[in-house]
């Protein structure tokens, strides 16, 4: 048989693509690092290890957290976006790290759009209105009345894109000025505004709820647009200041590279995860919402959010840094 030039070139090209299909086919044959740009405790971390355990049992291979905080959740989510494109290195993104940093810095260690690939996203939730117990304040009208009378004497701190622009946002519409202190972690932040070194956060729900239960911090709202069955108590903001809202979202990102049918592996397994009862309670600790969104469609999501962010950090008046 003879044979061509062309018919050589065509099983060379079989014969290079062919470790790349098994390798995909094979996937995964070790362990996958969920990398979560928060710190422990974070609703981040409790999603990403909520998962985890689901995860590995479907996979068969296993899963390990590693959280990396710091500057607005840039740390982690730069080291997933210069880690090989194989499915091995994941992210527990945020509305922070994907879309709302695009507009907080002027300069990123990483592009949000070019160096992703949107996977799952998994949760969404809301932040949670808390201040320190010494306050003589109980309710967000007191509040406001207090920041106004006592310019100067309020503090928020925050840890996070979605915590830093709930302060700013309550802070325009409300029109008061309560001043920001920046932290590396929430656990931390939180931490002082029970000691009193702060004085007002907006923390994800989960958290505040253990330190409002605890009695540690008062709670005073939540950032949806309406009261929450996870803690009925606790009004909506909006029911005081009319217009706000804010919700956060969880989600997983691979990067940019990674081919098709491992994105889509990955999400077939993260989506048959979450479909059970045990998984998603201990993914949200039922204080946030199970909200499954996969590949295109949480692109295209991850697209509009984006714009969401940039509009509302401009009109809380934020300076991106």
């Amino acid at each position: 048989m003879k044979t061509t030039r062309r018919s050589a070139l065509a099983g060379m090209a079989a014969l290079a693509a062919a470790p790349r299909a098994f390798a995909e086919a094979a996937f995964p044959d070790k362990p996958i690092k969920i990398v979560v740009p928060f710190a422990p405790g974070s609703a981040t971390d409790i999603t990403a290890r909520g998962l985890g355990g689901k995860l590995q049992e479907i996979l068969k291979q296993p899963i390990i957290v590693d959280d990396k905080p710091g500057a607005s959740g840039q740390l982690g989510a730069s080291a997933v976006a210069t880690a090989a494109g194989d499915g091995y290195t994941l992210l527990m993104g945020t509305n922070s790290t994907n879309a709302a940093n695009t507009a907080l810095f002027k300069k990123l260690s990483y592009d949000p759009d070019k160096d992703f690939a949107p996977i799952m996203r998994c949760i969404t939730g809301v932040n949670a209105l808390v201040v320190n117990n010494d306050l003589p304040i109980k309710t967000v009208a007191e509040l406001i009345d207090y920041a106004k009378t006592n310019p100067g004497k309020l503090n928020y701190s925050e840890a996070s894109a979605s915590q830093r622009v709930s302060a700013e946002m309550f802070n325009q519409l409300a029109g008061v000025k309560i001043e920001r202190v920046p932290y590396k972690a929430s656990p931390q932040a939180l931490g002082d505004v029970a000691s009193g070194q702060v004085q007002v956060m907006f923390p994800d729900l989960p958290q505040a709820l253990s330190q409002i239960e605890a009695g540690r911090v008062r709670g005073l709202g939540v950032t949806g647009p309406t009261r929450t069955p996870v803690a009925p108590d606790l009004p909506a903001i909006a029911e005081t200041v009319p217009g706000y809202s804010l919700v956060y979202w969880l989600a997983v990102f691979a990067p940019a590279n990674t081919p098709q049918p491992i994105q889509k592996a990955l999400a077939d397994a993260i989506g048959e995860a979450m479909k059970d009862p045990a998984t998603a309670k201990a993914m949200t600790q039922g204080r946030m919402d199970i909200a499954p969104l996969a590949l295109t469609e949480f692109a295209a999501y991850v697209k509009k959010e984006t714009d969401w962010w940039a509009r509302a950090i401009q009109a809380a008046g934020i300076e991106p840094e």
